[in-house]
């Protein structure tokens, strides 16, 4: 819990540095000035005191406000994709009580990224753990060879897309709500594709997600074919709930890889 005003996140199982990318994290995300990003008061190696967040019901107007804050955050930029905040050491992504390390390997390329740091990894610790089949293997090699090939590097003005500064982990459940607006916690911060953040959000379902994108929209118009790359930037995160959780998540999973080899 903490005192009052406070909140006191911590676990004395984290792994080394932990608390120190997350809270590295944060402050990465708040220096952009777009969308709000909870406190860090001050952290260790076991835990962090994080400001503390009154929620009340989301709202259409705040959720609007947070899609504009978050498209200034993403337009902030980071010097590679896989770039990690400043002070941070290693990516972690999942829950604090069983984050997943992978490889720090930055790229001026948003393929050869998402591809050798995200999605090969998962994949084959799934298939090693027989959350996976071959066949779906086989898939997501086929989604990876698309990705070095550059199937989807360029944006809609035929330009690379640029790294953007991503929360990375932007689940409905990482977004709070106070009388203030939205308020976002609990990120795997680095530099990614914009679109990744938006495709978590309507992974499971965030509030008033027309009015975020909306709001976004405002910001940064966004390609007019921006959804069908949804399927693909939520394939790492199925692929790391199949880990972790097991369940329909495989199936999901396979069915974005189909999508984007049919």
């Amino acid at each position: 819990m903490g005192v009052p005003g406070e909140f006191t996140k911590s676990d004395p199982h984290a792994p080394p540095g932990f608390f120190a990318t997350e809270a590295a994290g944060l402050r990465w995300l708040a220096e952009s000035g777009g969308a709000r990003i909870v406190g860090v008061r001050e952290e260790s190696e076991h835990g962090m005191m994080l400001e503390r967040v009154d929620e009340t019901a989301p709202r259409r107007d705040a959720a609007w406000a947070m899609g504009r804050g978050l498209a200034r955050t993403h337009a902030a930029g980071a010097d590679a994709f896989g770039a990690l905040p400043p002070g941070a050491k290693q990516y972690f992504f999942g829950p604090m009580c069983h984050p997943l390390a992978l490889p720090h390997a930055p790229s001026p390329h948003f393929g050869e990224f998402y591809a050798a740091a995200r999605v090969e990894p998962v994949a084959l610790w799934c298939r090693g753990k027989g959350a996976i089949d071959g066949a779906m293997s086989d898939g997501v090699e086929r989604v990876c060879a698309d990705l070095r090939a550059g199937r989807w590097d360029l944006g809609a003005d035929g330009r690379p897309v640029r790294p953007a500064r991503i929360h990375g982990d932007l689940w409905a459940g990482n977004v709070l709500w106070d009388d203030g607006g939205a308020v976002l916690i609990d990120p795997a911060a680095c530099g990614g594709h914009p679109e990744a953040d938006l495709a978590m959000l309507s992974l499971f379902g965030a509030p008033h997600l027309e009015s975020i994108v909306d709001g976004y929209a405002n910001a940064a118009p966004l390609p007019g074919d921006w959804t069908d790359r949804i399927g693909l930037h939520q394939l790492f995160p199925l692929l790391v709930h199949a880990l972790l959780f097991g369940g329909g998540y495989a199936a999901s999973a396979r069915a974005a890889v189909a999508a984007l080899i049919d």
